[in-house]
């Protein structure tokens, strides 16, 4: 619920904690507008937003920060409700130093930036099969390894052999996949932690095979979901069959909350467990329609629905809105 999220009044402390970095070789700003960064065009500032010009620069700068500062990664902003009071404390953003990607063997060595389709694509052209699916994922590799993203039947669990983190307190580290315990949508990633690097272990495979899957997969998205629209893809997790044999789509549907609207959200029509900014929501809008969906989904059919959109940040003084 959201009645316990902290309210933002100022972010205050952006200049002190830019100059607690030292000399960085990124890019730090202060009080910096996130909104147009988010696919649903929505949230406040960052307080402090820094982009590493490489690993080194990451790490120093998480080296000098100091501990009580809160740390938060931003990827392609694709999952996410950035909440319009803006992000406390430290965001960081990489940059297309992080972006890239590099044949290694029966594999792919991709940084934490690299653009899922992209990765995708790349796989395609270098006759790799196996990571066709994360053409139907929009985000980046980083965000993909934190959640274990996935789609169309395939997950980062399943080809995973290592990710290079950088924590919270600076340190660079290489861990197996096994370390990070993946589960549904979701992996043992410490707090802070930024994902610098990964290994993608592919199947060798004919290109035009590869292609022709990730056309598939594409045009099955095109076909199901509101690709062009504001979204922030999907809304809730499937809950585990021994709770419901239903996916979390057809308990929204059958709760009657397809073209649910509140305030500039709304829940899509094409899919509905994709939310929309029709364009004027906030974030308040949008997380106050997903709350309601999970209390008309609980009253329905007894399933409590878990967001799978990160909701990050702080909420304004004033929220808006009812449900129509």
């Amino acid at each position: 619920m959201t009645d316990n999220i902290p309210v933002s009044s100022h972010l205050t402390a952006g200049g002190t904690i830019a100059a607690s970095l030292g000399d960085v070789r990124g890019r730090v700003s202060v009080n910096q507008p996130l909104g147009a960064r988010s696919w649903f065009r929505v949230g406040g500032p960052a307080e402090c937003l820094f982009q590493p010009a490489d690993t080194d620069d990451l790490v120093a700068a998480m080296q000098r920060l100091s501990p009580e500062i809160p740390v938060t990664t931003l990827g392609a902003c694709s999952n996410v409700i950035i909440r319009d009071g803006g992000i406390p404390g430290l965001v960081i953003r990489l940059g297309g130093a992080f972006a890239g990607i590099e044949v290694d063997g029966n594999g792919l060595i991709v940084g934490g930036a690299a653009l899922d389709a992209t990765v995708a694509e790349t796989s395609a052209a270098k006759g790799l099969g196996g990571l066709e699916f994360l053409a139907g994922i929009p985000g980046s590799i980083g965000g993909a390894v934190r959640m274990n993203a996935g789609a169309y039947g395939s997950d980062m669990a399943a080809v995973l052999d290592w990710a290079e983190i950088v924590s919270r307190d600076g340190t660079l580290l290489h861990l197996e996949a096994s370390a990070l315990r993946f589960g549904y949508r979701r992996s043992a990633l410490p707090d802070g932690a930024v994902v610098v690097r990964a290994r993608l272990r592919g199947v060798p495979t004919e290109q035009g095979v590869v292609s022709g899957r990730i056309a598939e997969i594409r045009t099955a998205r095109e076909g199901s979901q509101p690709v062009r629209a504001r979204t922030g893809g999907s809304t809730f997790r499937n809950p585990s069959p021994d709770i419901s044999d239903m996916k979390a789509w057809q308990l929204v549907d059958a709760a009657g909350c397809r073209g649910l609207t509140i305030g500039g959200a709304q829940i899509s029509e094409k899919h509905c467990n994709f939310m929309l900014n029709t364009g004027n929501a906030t974030a308040a809008d949008l997380e106050v329609l997903g709350e309601e969906v999970r209390k008309r989904v609980l009253e329905k059919s007894g399933v409590n629905l878990q967001w799978e959109i990160k909701r990050i940040g702080l909420k304004a003084p004033e929220t808006k809105g009812e449900a129509a």
